[in-house]
């Protein structure tokens, strides 16, 4: 299986509610005394249903990926309501935004025809250091993960993954997972990252450290569908 095979399963469920017949002439749209019929509903072009199990097994099934094997999720051990899903966008942000929602554990991007995709997520220490706009400004898959010299302080025993050294190899035991998303805020990184995690129990909780992560199905699934430099809300 191929992370295309996860991307989204939403698409084979797909449809077009039928809009309204605005079967009459001008002349049929106004009464006698002036009052306009009401107008056409628009037309919704995706569903807002929950994943069905056979869905579920898909999305958190194991996956190859650059040649890594990624483990199956045993998803119903999470809340349901951290499942990836697509939802109405009640966000009040345009098409192609991120919105990370700290409190409610919940990473949003929105989609056009007013729907978003939902990604529950786990929030570390550094997740609530920062918050505000900036722009999704460099990607990676499988990355290397150098902790900052101040981690490094504190921990002493991650000094071989320092930048110095070069880092941690990419790898299921990376914390940074299969996908990371760097954010920047007026051409600085803010140290504020997405990114995949192997820790699918950290997912709807606060940890002790990291910034915002998602279990890798999810991560490899969010990095299909974020534009570059696309621009996220962080909401604390």
């Amino acid at each position: 299986m191929t992370p295309t095979d996860i991307a989204d399963p939403f698409s084979r469920r797909t449809f077009l509610l039928g809009a309204l017949s605005a079967a009459a002439t001008v002349a049929g749209c106004t009464t006698s005394t002036g009052v306009r019929s009401p107008p056409v509903p628009p037309v919704i072009s995706r569903p807002i249903l929950p994943p069905t199990e056979e869905e579920l097994a898909v999305m958190y099934g194991a996956v190859e990926d650059d040649g890594i094997l990624i483990p199956a999720i045993p998803y119903r051990e999470i809340d349901p309501r951290f499942y990836r899903q697509r939802v109405a966008n009640t966000t009040g942000e345009p098409d192609n935004t991120v919105i990370v929602d700290t409190p409610g554990r919940f990473l949003y991007i929105t989609e056009p025809g007013g729907t978003a995709m939902r990604y529950g997520v786990g929030i570390g220490r550094e997740g609530f250091a920062w918050q505000g706009e900036g722009t999704i400004h460099w990607r990676q898959h499988w990355p290397r993960w150098k902790p900052p010299n101040e981690m490094v302080a504190r921990q002493p025993e991650l000094a071989r993954y320092s930048i110095e050294n070069g880092g941690m190899e990419p790898g299921l035991k990376n914390p940074l997972g299969a996908r990371a998303l760097y954010i920047f805020q007026n051409g600085q990184d803010t140290l504020y990252r997405l990114h995949g995690s192997p820790e699918w129990r950290s997912i709807g909780k606060a940890v002790s450290s990291g910034c915002v992560r998602l279990m890798n199905q999810d991560i490899i699934d969010l990095y299909t569908r974020v534009p570059y430099h696309a621009r996220i809300v962080v909401h604390q």
